[in-house]
């Protein structure tokens, strides 16, 4: 199956949760925090201003990002958990 977001929307695929502490505990999946970070999968053509002109979107494919806690959809394509969000949720890229 094919996802492709529309208008201002990205897919993020989030990174792996940690798995131990800094002081070496290691931690049952109920105790783990869903990472705020991802890798964008891909973009759609970007927001549309009020002149009808599409606003070039900010991120692309293969970026890493850090977005909000609660934003994006999640959604389950091909047995992965994938967020579906809007470019606006994104709060920095990571180099």
């Amino acid at each position: 199956m094919r996802l492709e977001p529309l208008g201002d929307k990205v897919i993020v695929k989030r990174l792996s949760a940690e798995e131990k502490t800094a002081g070496g505990i290691i931690l049952p999946d109920s105790a783990r925090e869903k990472p705020q970070q991802g890798k964008i999968l891909s973009v759609g053509d970007g927001a549309l201003a009020t002149d009808g002109k599409r606003v070039t979107p900010q991120v692309k494919e293969g970026d890493k990002v850090v977005f909000s806690t609660w934003s994006g959809q999640e959604v389950e394509i091909n047995g992965d958990q994938l967020l579906i969000m809007s470019e606006r949720d994104i709060l920095a890229i990571l180099d």
